[in-house]
C-alpha cells in the first residue's frame, strides 16, 4: 500500500489508459489509498476538496491500434482527462455518485461478493434515492469509477448480466459439472453466463468451422430450431442486441481457443446492426479502458447492400429514424471503420431506408440457412 501511495491521489498516471484486472485485495487498497489521500488535502493547511480526474470516454480521445500482421484493430482510449468537482454545480451530483459506488464497491469487495449493475442500481436507489433516479445514471457512474481506479468492472465486484446465449456445435465444460452439448441445448441456446472467470475457466472444444454472430435473439432461434449447424458446421453465438460483457468475453475466448475459425456478423441492415458489428469487433469508446480486451476480428456477412438491392423487397424497407441518423453520424465521424464500411453506411443514410433479417422470409423460412450458406461458400463477407 505505501508503494500505490506513491502515485497521485487517483492514479492519473498519463501513460496508462486500460483497467487492470486486479485481486480484491489490490481494488480495496487502491480505494483506501485515494481515500486518505482526499482526507489529507481536507486537512492540510489550504484544505481543498479535491477534483476527480478521469480519462475522458468521449470520441476525440480514442484511438485505433491496427495490427501489423493481420486486419484486427481495436479501440482505446488516449491520455486526456476530465474532471468531476463538488464545486462546479453542472458536475456536482456525479461526483457525490462516484463516491457513493466507490464506497458501495468497497463493501461488495470486503464481503466477497458480486452482484449487477442492476442489483447495485435497486441498492443506491434505496440508499441514496436524491442521487440515483436511473439504471443509465449507475451505469455511467460504474464507468467513472472504472476509468478513476484503473480496474475492470468485474474487479470492482460487479458482474454482468446473464443475457447472451450460444449453440451449436460446442462442448462446454464448467470446473465440476458435466460436459454440455451446445447443440442438444434447443432454440434458446446454452445461457451465458455474467461470471467473468467463470467464462475464463470453461473447458471448449468444437469441430465447426465458422462462428456466427446473430444480431437477435429471435434470427439465432430460428436457425438453432432449424438446426442450421447440422447443414453448415458452425457455433452461433447472441448477445440479443447490443453485446454484453459475458457474450464479448465468450466469443473473445473462442477466437482464442479456435484461431483457425472465421467469426462472421449477421446484423440487420441500419445503423445499429453496424454498430453491434463494430462493438464486437473493435471494442466500444464507452468502455474504452478493457473494450479492448473483448475484441474479436468479426467479418461482416450480412445483411448489406447488394442483399437489399437483390433479395429483400421494396415493401420490406423502414424508413430510417432520427435514431437511425444519429448512430451514423457517430459512426462515420470515427476513425475505426474501413473503407467498405463506409460505403456501406454511406448507402444507408442515403438511401434513407433500413431492413432487417426478417426480410429474407419473404423467400420462405427455410431460406436464411440458404443464404448464409451461400455467403459463406463464395466467402462473401467483409
Amino acid at each position: 500500500m505505501g508503494e500505490l501511495s506513491k502515485n497521485s491521489i487517483f492514479f492519473s498516471d498519463q501513460h496508462l489508459c486500460h483497467a487492470d484486472i486486479l485481486p480484491p485485495s489490490e481494488v480495496r487498497a487502491r480505494i483506501e489509498v485515494a481515500i486518505l489521500n482526499f482526507l489529507k488535502n481536507l486537512n492540510s493547511s489550504t484544505p481543498e476538496v479535491t477534483d476527480l480526474p478521469l480519462i475522458s470516454r468521449k470520441m476525440g480521445n480514442s484511438r485505433v491500434r491496427r495490427g501489423l500482421l493481420t486486419d484486427d484493430s481495436k479501440i482505446f482510449l488516449s491520455h486526456s482527462f476530465s474532471t468531476k468537482s463538488l464545486m462546479n454545480e453542472n458536475t456536482a451530483n456525479s461526483f457525490i455518485r462516484v463516491w457513493k459506488v466507490m464506497e458501495m464497491c468497497y463493501q461488495i469487495l470486503v464481503q466477497e461478493k458480486k452482484v449487477t449493475q442492476r442489483e447495485l442500481f435497486y441498492k443506491l436507489l434505496c440508499d441514496s434515492p436524491q442521487y440515483f433516479t436511473s439504471q443509465l445514471q449507475v451505469n455511467r457512474t460504474i464507468q467513472d469509477l472504472v476509468a478513476l481506479v484503473r480496474c475492470s468492472r468485474y474487479s470492482l465486484g460487479i458482474m454482468a448480466s446473464s443475457r447472451g446465449a450460444v449453440a451449436g456445435r460446442l462442448l462446454l465444460q464448467e470446473p465440476n459439472q458435466e460436459i454440455v452439448d451446445c447443440s442438444t441445448c434447443g432454440p434458446s441456446g446454452y445461457a451465458i453466463s455474467g461470471d467473468l472467470n467463470l467464462l475464463e475457466s470453461l473447458v471448449m472444444k468444437s469441430d465447426a468451422r465458422y462462428i456466427i454472430v446473430v444480431e437477435k435473439h429471435a434470427i439465432f432461434q430460428r436457425l438453432a430450431e432449424d438446426r442450421v449447424f447440422n447443414q453448415i458446421p458452425c457455433i452461433l453465438i447472441t448477445a440479443k442486441g447490443y453485446p454484453d460483457i459475458g457474450t464479448r468475453l465468450l466469443l473473445h475466448r473462442m477466437s482464442r481457443d479456435f484461431p483457425e475459425l472465421p467469426i462472421l456478423g449477421l446484423v440487420d441492415w441500419n445503423p445499429a446492426g453496424l454498430a453491434i458489428l463494430c462493438t464486437f469487433k473493435f471494442g466500444s469508446i464507452a468502455m474504452g479502458l478493457e473494450a479492448y480486451r473483448y475484441a474479436c476480428n468479426v467479418k461482416w456477412l450480412g445483411l448489406r447492400k447488394d442483399d437489399i438491392e437483390q433479395l429483400v423487397p421494396e415493401e420490406s424497407l423502414i424508413p430510417l429514424k432520427p435514431r437511425d441518423h444519429q448512430i451514423a453520424k457517430s459512426l462515420s465521424s470515427s476513425e475505426i471503420l474501413q473503407d467498405k464500411y463506409k460505403e456501406e453506411l454511406s448507402f444507408m443514410v442515403q438511401s434513407g431506408q433500413r431492413a432487417e433479417i426478417e426480410a429474407l422470409y419473404f423467400h420462405g423460412f427455410d431460406f436464411l440457412a440458404k443464404y448464409i450458406g451461400k455467403k459463406i461458400v463464395q466467402a462473401d463477407y467483409i
